[in-house]
């Protein structure tokens, strides 16, 4: 099959940059409002015992949809996929939406979470067959941009949706934008055909064996027996390292130079990154006693704004040779603001002291993100643009 790629045009540019853009902001949005939201759904629907499943779908659903639309992406082109992953989306956010009962959300949920993981697998495609090259690293940057920034605004945003018209609406109010943008996507990569034929054998039964190996350990992780915790936790732990094996680059345990060594760095630091940055909200309240959820949450907003400059810094030298020094240096920076931000822990550290010290994490996540995504998707090429991009996804996912 002959290669059907068109590069796109100035204008087109612009128009499919912001549409990539505002879908995953929509993305990137839910996630947060969700869990603003999470608390009233799950008292209004007598759901408590369900507040863990409703968060920990979406994860399992997203791991098998970053393969399988990757997949499909390098067989058919991007458009068919990116439109069967808006679907899905759409339909998760109605679904829960309309939920009279838990487990209807949760399944909405993992709707959502199979939507959202093929459409940031198929960023990475669309971006590395549509934009010209030279113009790929600022994208990248523009759409990690994308996922921050609406961490800032989305648990105020979802808060007074939530207080003013109910919880229903933190998914419905989403469903209208997010089927117009995905049409404006759609209709802008239907030229970007069937790169080439794809050989080998799916990698989709591994992706959903690790989905199953996940789900044992975080089901293990919470367990009160701990007979039942050990055997869930370690049985699921072994299923989850072989998996990952075939599913990520060869030689990405050994850190081998170039792709595996990018993909790994990107998992070794969404883990650090996500360990801190969650775990900061919750100090504050059970060791300084900060009641307030928006004093909470306001100590990480620092980080999510270094984490934006230090890409947006990154993104100009990218491609220049040097993108192992911003890796290190960004490492460097992300080990030091993790160390600082753990006198969180005593209870006389002054707040506006963690606040401060984890902007410095988030400088460093900033400085080494743009150069982890260019050296993994510069090594592709248009046949296997999908590949590589969802084993980028995979790192994320499985890191945060």
């Amino acid at each position: 099959m002959t290669t059907t790629t068109e590069r796109l045009g100035t204008s087109r540019d612009r128009i499919l940059v912001a549409g990539l853009f505002l879908a995953v902001s929509m993305s990137a949005f839910e996630i947060t409002a969700v869990l603003t939201a999470l608390p009233s759904i799950v008292s209004e629907l007598n759901g408590e015992r369900f507040y863990g499943a409703t968060l920990a779908v979406y994860l399992l659903a997203s791991l098998i949809s970053v393969v399988a639309s990757g997949e499909m992406a390098d067989r058919r082109g991007p458009s068919l996929p990116f439109a069967l992953g808006v679907g899905l989306f759409l339909t998760g956010l109605v679904v829960a939406g309309t939920a009279r009962s838990p487990l209807v959300v949760v399944a909405g949920r993992a709707l959502q979470g199979m939507g959202a993981g093929a459409q940031t697998t198929l960023t990475y495609v669309v971006i590395r067959r549509a934009i010209r090259e030279e113009l790929q690293p600022k994208i990248y940057a523009v759409m990690s941009a994308a996922w921050v920034l609406p961490s800032l605004v989305a648990p105020l945003i979802a808060g007074w949706i939530t207080d003013t018209f109910g919880w229903r609406w933190v998914f419905l109010g989403l469903a209208g934008p997010v089927a117009l943008v995905g049409v404006l996507v759609v209709s802008q990569t239907r030229r970007l055909g069937p790169p080439g034929e794809l050989t080998g054998r799916s990698r989709l039964p591994m992706a959903l064996i690790l989905s199953v190996g996940a789900a044992a350990v975080l089901v293990g992780s919470t367990n009160r027996k701990l007979l039942v915790a050990v055997v869930l936790g370690v049985g699921g732990l072994v299923v989850c390292v072989g998996a990952v094996r075939s599913l990520l680059p060869m030689g990405t345990y050994s850190l081998r130079q170039g792709l595996p060594s990018a993909v790994a760095s990107r998992f070794l630091a969404t883990f650090a990154f996500g360990c801190v940055d969650s775990f900061v909200p919750f100090a504050a309240k059970n060791i300084h006693g900060v009641r307030s959820a928006a004093a909470q949450g306001f100590l990480i907003i620092g980080a999510a704004i270094s984490w934006t400059a230090g890409q947006a810094y990154a993104s100009k030298f990218a491609g220049d040779g040097n993108s192992s020094k911003y890796v290190r240096v960004g490492f460097s920076f992300l080990g030091v603001g993790a160390l600082l931000t753990s006198t969180v822990v005593a209870p006389q550290t002054p707040l506006w002291a963690v606040f401060l010290a984890w902007m410095v994490g988030g400088l460093g996540m900033g400085l080494l993100f743009n150069p982890t995504t260019v050296v993994a998707m510069g090594s592709s090429s248009d046949g296997d643009a999908g590949l590589i991009g969802g084993q980028l996804s995979m790192a994320d996912s499985l890191g945060f």
